[in-house]
C-alpha cells in the first residue's frame, strides 16, 4: 500500500509556472506507475500526465503536452509535475495517483491510490 500527499498548488497568473510535488510513503515506490490527474468544478477527472516505474517513459494529454513535465525521484519517493505557460483553463484540483500496473494508464479507474489533491488557480 502507498499513501500520497500533494503540495505546491496555489494562485498564479496566466503564463506563469508552478511545480507540484507528490510525496509517497512505503518502500516500493518504484513498483508503481505514477500519474497526475485534474478535476475542474463540474467536470470529470481527467488525465494530465503519467510516468513509468523507472521514469524512462512518459505520457501527456494533448492539452498540456509541451507545457507540463512529469518526473520522479525513486530514491526520494517523490513525483513531480512542472507546469509552465499556465492558462486559466488549467485551473483545477490536481491529484497524484499510483498504479501497481506496468503500463501508463490514462483512466482514473486504472489507478489504485490517490492523494487528497492540491488546488491550482490560474488568473487571466
Amino acid at each position: 500500500q502507498v499513501q500520497l500527499v500533494e503540495s505546491g498548488g496555489g494562485l498564479v497568473q496566466a503564463g506563469g509556472s508552478l511545480r507540484l510535488s507528490c510525496a509517497a510513503s512505503g518502500r516500493t515506490f518504484n513498483s508503481y506507475t505514477m500519474g497526475w490527474f485534474r478535476q475542474a468544478p463540474g467536470k470529470e477527472r481527467e488525465f494530465v500526465a503519467g510516468i513509468s516505474r523507472s521514469g524512462d517513459w512518459t505520457s501527456y494529454s494533448a492539452s498540456v503536452k509541451g507545457r507540463f513535465t512529469i518526473s520522479r525521484d525513486n530514491a526520494k519517493n517523490m513525483a513531480y509535475l512542472q507546469m509552465n505557460s499556465l492558462k486559466p483553463e488549467d485551473t483545477a484540483v490536481y491529484y497524484c495517483a499510483a498504479d501497481y500496473g506496468y503500463l501508463i494508464g490514462t483512466g482514473p479507474d486504472e489507478y489504485d491510490y490517490w492523494g487528497q489533491g492540491t488546488q491550482v488557480t490560474v488568473s487571466s
